[in-house]
């Protein structure tokens, strides 16, 4: 079954972590239908980020808890129709920030360009998410292998945008137990994976410390998802 076996490891970027990513323009493959696209955010960052700001002044980034009652290390917040949210009560995504109880704020017109631009460029024609999970790491925040299984259907890709500083997208197969490839992520790099690629196992290493010239000691991941 396409993606079931263990994927392989990386290419050469992962052997220089904070060396100088490829460039621009380039495209790394990660299975059938999964790929990353190097640096193809980085044209639309100056929009991106007072966007980002605008988003969290509204819903301000939190650490939210686990169904077993963890506080969970990575802040997030959301922006869309619908919002992805954890609690005790379990996973799930909800029309209203629970802080708040009012309406998440809506998705900004770069961020919706940018997720249908990349989507596209991955082969994936006509995506309209529904939801975007803005996460913050900082330096020693990890994020555990998982699958994205919340989603009314698996018919949509996923869009991840990575700003900041880099980090180590750990990629598997579609059981937990298959040994994940370390994929390194620079500042611009959007990852797109759906098809027979949609419910690969992926988890983000711990951050080692960095200082990135614009966004300081943090990632800021955007996570795109047709969630209804």
């Amino acid at each position: 079954m396409p993606g079931s076996q263990t994927p392989p490891e990386a290419g050469p970027l992962q052997a220089d972590l904070f060396g100088a990513p490829d460039a621009p323009g380039t495209r790394e493959a990660l299975g059938p239908q999964s790929v990353v696209l190097r640096g193809f955010a980085l044209p639309d960052v100056p929009a991106l980020l007072p966007a980002m700001q605008a988003v969290v002044q509204a819903a301000p980034l939190r650490h939210m808890v686990t169904p077993g009652g963890l506080a969970m290390s990575v802040a997030l917040t959301n922006c869309g129709p619908l919002g992805w949210t954890s609690d005790r009560h379990g996973y799930r995504y909800a029309d209203r920030d629970p802080l708040s109880g009012q309406p998440w704020p809506p998705i900004p017109v770069p961020f919706l360009a940018l997720a249908r631009a990349a989507a596209q460029a991955a082969g994936f024609e006509g995506f309209e998410p529904d939801a975007c999970l803005v996460n913050r790491y900082v330096p020693g925040t990890r994020l555990s292998l998982h699958q994205d299984r919340d989603e009314r259907s698996f018919a949509h890709p996923i869009i991840s945008v990575s700003l900041g500083i880099a980090a180590v997208f750990l990629f598997g197969g579609l059981k937990r137990a298959d040994r994940p490839a370390r994929v390194p992520l620079f500042h611009g790099d959007v990852v797109v994976w759906g098809g027979v690629d949609r419910l690969r196992y992926h988890g983000v290493a711990p951050l080692k410390p960095a200082e990135h010239p614009l966004l300081g000691a943090q990632r800021i991941n955007f996570t795109f998802r047709k969630a209804g």
